[in-house]
C-alpha cells in the first residue's frame, strides 16, 4: 500500500511540485531576487533574512502537505467509495490511512532537506541551532497540522467542502505563520493571535530552534493542545462513508 500511494503520489504533478519542489524553488527564487534578502536584520537578532525565512518555508511545507495533499486525498478516497469497499476487505482503510502518513510524512521530509540544501548551496545557511529542538518542534507542528486535516476531513460532508474548508484554513494560516510578513515585523497584537495557531507556533519554534535557542513551552504546548483536540475530532467525526 505505501509503494501504491508513492506513485499515485508521485503520477499526480501538481501534488509532487507543491508538496516537494515549491519550498525549495520559492526559498531561491526569493533570495535571489529580493533585495537585502541576504543582508543581516536588526529584529531577527542580527541574522540574515534568508536564515529566519528558511524555517517559515519549511512550516509552509508541512501545511502544503496537510491541508491540500493529505486531505484532498482522504476526501478523494471517502467520496468515491474507496474507503467503503476496503473496509469489507483484508486491507482495511487504516492500512490506506497509515500508507498515506507515511507518504506525505515522506514526502514533507525530502521537502525541507531540498529546501535546506537549496539555502545550504546558495546561501551558505547551516543547519539548525539546535537540532534535537527543530526536531521536537517540526514532529509537534507536523501532527498539529495533520489532526486539523483529518477533522476537516471527518466535519466536512465531501471532498469539494474539504477543499473550499481547507482552502479557507490554509491561507490565514499562511499569513500567521509569517510567509508573507515574517512573525518579529508584524504588529504586536497579530503576533500575539499568530503564537496561539498551530502553524504559528510552529512557526516560531522552528526559527528559535534554527537560531539555536530552545523553542518557547507556550508555542510547544500550543501544537500539543492543537494534536490532542483536532486529533479527538477526527477520531470522533471520521468515517468511511
Amino acid at each position: 500500500m505505501i509503494w501504491l500511494e508513492t506513485k499515485l503520489f508521485v503520477r499526480e504533478p501538481v501534488n509532487a511540485f507543491f508538496g516537494i519542489a515549491f519550498p525549495a524553488l520559492l526559498l531561491v527564487v526569493l533570495g535571489s531576487a529580493i533585495p537585502g534578502f541576504q543582508d543581516p536584520v536588526a529584529e531577527l537578532g542580527g541574522r540574515r533574512a534568508i536564515e529566519g525565512y528558511l524555517p517559515i518555508t519549511l512550516t509552509m511545507a508541512i501545511a502544503t502537505v496537510a491541508m491540500v495533499t493529505l486531505l484532498g486525498v482522504l476526501s478523494g478516497y471517502r467520496e468515491k467509495g474507496v474507503l467503503r469497499r476496503l473496509s469489507a476487505t483484508p486491507v482495511s482503510p487504516r492500512v490506506l490511512l497509515g500508507a498515506q502518513v507515511v507518504v506525505n510524512v515522506g514526502a514533507l521530509l525530502v521537502s525541507c532537506l531540498l529546501a535546506w540544501l537549496a539555502a545550504a548551496i546558495v546561501f551558505d545557511v547551516g543547519p539548525p541551532g539546535n537540532i534535537a529542538g527543530f526536531v521536537l518542534a517540526f514532529t509537534l507542528g507536523s501532527s498539529a497540522m495533520c489532526a486539523l486535516a483529518l477533522a476537516v476531513a471527518g466535519l466536512t460532508p465531501n471532498a469539494r467542502a474539504s477543499s473550499s474548508v481547507g482552502s479557507l484554513i490554509y491561507f490565514p494560516m499562511m499569513f500567521f505563520a509569517g510567509v508573507w510578513t515574517p512573525g518579529p515585523l508584524m504588529p504586536g497584537a497579530v503576533q500575539r493571535i499568530a503564537d496561539f495557531t498551530p502553524l504559528g507556533a510552529a512557526s516560531a519554534a522552528l526559527q528559535d530552534a534554527w537560531a539555536g535557542d530552545w523553542p518557547q513551552w507556550g508555542h510547544l504546548a500550543v501544537m500539543a493542545a492543537f494534536t490532542v483536540g483536532l486529533g479527538a475530532v477526527a477520531a470522533r467525526y471520521l468515517r468511511w462513508e
